[in-house]
């Protein structure tokens, strides 16, 4: 199949690999941002066949993972009340919150849906007009688009028991929170080619200039990592920064023009909590002012939550690439898919769960 086949060459990867081994002369520590990409690099032991002067470490750019605690119970105190149908995107339901998760929530009786896309929700509201359809709003930039274009819909169509509970998160603000934080060890980023699909590159082209590191938008074939860890590798053996796009065949610079406008007229920049991170400024979407009517927050009066971690989990420290998911003294043990602590275990691009599915225990 055309841009699958041709990168999951093994001749071509073996190629990489030598070109990478014969530019590195010293260590240098990596950051893919996207859990896909720590599945691909996992599942086919990139990581492993890799000089052992090249670290990676992985990034907070799972949506599920770093989804709050709070915002995980303000849906399960949505989806319990009477007359209320939740719908959601499935990694979500078995994400734990203080006491409980989506999942138990249905399993009480609870009328909480599987969606595959925000339209779907909006269709559950037309079809069920006695009931307020709530949609569980989370992503990045990739689904904030789809998410807007509802709202946008439902206002249009004069759907008033329709909302969304918006959890939106935006990447290069983390980016630059990891690259200022005292004890950052992150040399260069292979960034996240969806995210960069919808918004492009060029709010990463300051980041990489302050901070003096190269930024690769990087896809998610065996090939793409690979061509991305060899592109930063060689820009830092070279003493070079900037942002270069392994991920031509879909990203260009200015990214999705129509997506942003749409993205842009419904939601505004905001403050973001993200789970086991902390407050990131700027990092988040809400609603704008005009459309307040569709926040499912405001409606059913859930803004104010007291929310808290397992104090085992180290979720936190893996998402800002401190840690790596084996560290944790409750990895395989306390903690493990079938009973997930932190949200890394339960969202199919969580690196925990990449760790645990493929074996890797050191």
């Amino acid at each position: 199949m055309r841009f699958i086949d041709e990168y999951r060459n093994e001749a071509d990867a073996r190629r990489f690999m030598e070109a990478i081994r014969g530019k590195v002369t010293r260590p240098w520590t990596l950051m893919e941002i996207c859990g896909g990409q720590t599945h691909t690099l996992l599942k086919f032991g990139i990581d492993r066949m890799l000089p052992r002067e090249i670290t990676l470490v992985h990034g907070p750019g799972c949506p599920v993972c770093v989804t709050p605690v709070e915002n995980i119970d303000r849906a399960v105190a949505i989806a319990r009340k009477p007359g209320v149908i939740l719908a959601s995107f499935g990694d979500m339901l078995r994400v734990p919150g203080t006491r409980d998760n989506l999942l138990g929530v249905k399993a009480e009786g609870g009328d909480v849906r599987i969606v595959y896309s925000p339209l779907d929700a909006l269709e559950l509201a037309r079809k069920n007009p006695g009931c307020q359809v709530v949609f569980f709003a989370v992503g990045f930039e990739t689904t904030a688009p789809a998410n807007a274009m509802s709202v946008l819909r439902a206002k249009e169509a004069g759907l008033e028991n329709f909302s969304i509970l918006c959890s939106h998160v935006r990447v290069p603000p983390a980016m630059e929170a990891i690259l200022s934080s005292d004890g950052n060890v992150v040399q260069g980023f292979l960034a996240a080619g969806h995210v960069c699909t919808i918004m492009g590159y060029r709010e990463y082209e300051p980041i990489a200039a302050k901070h003096r590191v190269p930024i690769v938008v990087t896809g998610f074939e065996p090939l793409d990592p690979l061509q991305g860890i060899f592109l930063a590798v060689a820009a830092l053996e070279e003493g070079r920064w900037g942002v270069e796009n392994q991920y031509a065949r879909s990203v260009a610079r200015d990214g999705n023009v129509r997506a942003m406008e749409v993205m842009d007229r419904v939601f505004e920049i905001c403050d973001r909590q993200w789970r086991g991170v902390g407050p990131i400024p700027l990092s988040g979407h809400r609603l704008r002012p005009e459309f307040a009517a569709f926040d499912a927050a405001t409606r059913f009066e859930v803004e104010e939550v007291t929310a808290r971690e397992p104090e085992v989990c180290i979720a936190g420290l893996i998402l800002q690439g401190r840690k790596r998911p084996c560290e944790c003294p409750a990895f395989g043990a306390e903690c493990t898919p079938e009973h997930p602590l932190g949200a890394p275990m339960v969202s199919s691009e969580g690196a925990c769960a990449a760790y645990h599915l493929y074996g890797r225990r050191g």
